[in-house]
């Protein structure tokens, strides 16, 4: 995922910082354990001391040096482990408390960068830290059912609004479950209100949550980068990076497809990019007032192909949730 310098950089002091933060917060419970029971602080300086002591011999031809120090630390650690079941602590007391437990808060694993550098370089580029708090309060957790009429049914189907709804979430669920070893997108249509942007939310903090990498746009955002990637000369790294972006992100969401103004830029563009995430098998969802005639018509056959054939189409209805939600207000 490209960056330019002064992002790398920007990235990397962070990491850097938390990693002062983490050794900060070690020592305060280091200090205050040995506070409590000075014969771990005992244990740990006869841990360096033997160390230190058995190296020496090791490396003057001690063949049993090593042998030694491996009994020498395996009674010393349970030793200490018996000290901090007394004082109520866990085993894992002393260990470093990371914010990424995969990359310790380095933002490598390997010579490879980190799911979570990776989703650090995609919130810096697009600003999108904001999607953050939004996911605090439409997630899965905070999905309601109770908005959707078990009586209302859409006669295309059979289905209530409420089975509807209760079928699109195990479809979101599964797509979460197999993310990973199963290619798919998802195409959200119905009325304003129905519940398409909080379904696309709820996935969103999932994957996020699993070391996922997940970029949201509106429509216009979208057609905005690509239209100034594209007509803009000489475009800098942070454009280059964001456009680049779009392409390699484990999860592109697009909603509100249809709000911004079609015409023949957006119509390719549109194509191009579901096209090209379809080739490199990178999932996308798509959400959009739109009934399904008016997409074919406004973005093209061609393109009503590709989501008609590539993507689990699932049509929401019901009444206006923003309203109900309204109504009920005392």
């Amino acid at each position: 995922m490209p960056l330019s310098n002064s992002q790398y950089d920007t990235i990397i002091r962070e990491y850097n910082a938390r990693q002062i933060q983490n050794q900060h917060a070690k020592d305060d419970r280091i200090k205050e354990a040995y506070g409590k029971d000075q014969r771990l602080k005992m244990i740990d300086d006869a841990i360096s001391s033997c160390s230190l002591g058995q190296a020496r011999k090791l490396l003057g031809g001690d063949v049993t040096a090593l042998a030694s120090l491996r009994l020498m630390l395996s009674d010393y650690r349970k030793q200490r482990l018996a000290i901090l079941d007394e004082l109520g602590y866990s085993e894992q007391y002393f260990e470093p408390s990371y914010a990424c437990s995969d990359c310790k808060d380095t933002g490598y694993i390997g010579n490879d960068r980190c799911h979570c550098f990776r989703q650090r370089a995609i919130d810096l580029v697009y600003t999108q830290s904001n999607i953050r708090s939004i996911l605090n309060n439409e997630n899965f957790d905070a999905f309601s059912y109770d908005y959707y009429s078990s009586t209302e049914v859409n006669p295309s189907t059979g289905l209530t609004s409420l089975e509807t709804i209760q079928n699109a979430v195990k479809a979101c669920r599964s797509f979460i479950l197999e993310f990973d070893s199963s290619f798919s997108n998802l195409f959200f249509y119905g009325d304003t209100g129905v519940g398409k942007t909080f379904l696309s939310n709820c996935v969103a903090k999932e994957l996020l949550d699993t070391g996922h990498s997940v970029i949201y746009f509106t429509a216009f955002q979208l057609f905005d980068i690509l239209k100034r990637n594209t007509f803009q000369k000489n475009a800098d790294a942070d454009m280059l990076a964001a456009h680049q972006n779009i392409f390699d992100c484990d999860l592109l969401i697009l909603d509100d497809l249809g709000t911004e103004l079609p015409n023949s830029f957006t119509v390719s563009q549109l194509f191009l990019c579901l096209n090209e995430r379809i080739l490199r098998r990178k999932s996308t969802i798509i959400s959009t007032n739109l009934p399904i005639h008016q997409l074919a018509e406004l973005y093209s056959e061609r393109t009503f192909s590709r989501i008609s054939s590539h993507y689990m189409m699932l049509k929401l209805f019901g009444d206006d949730i923003r309203i109900q939600k309204k109504l009920r207000q005392p």
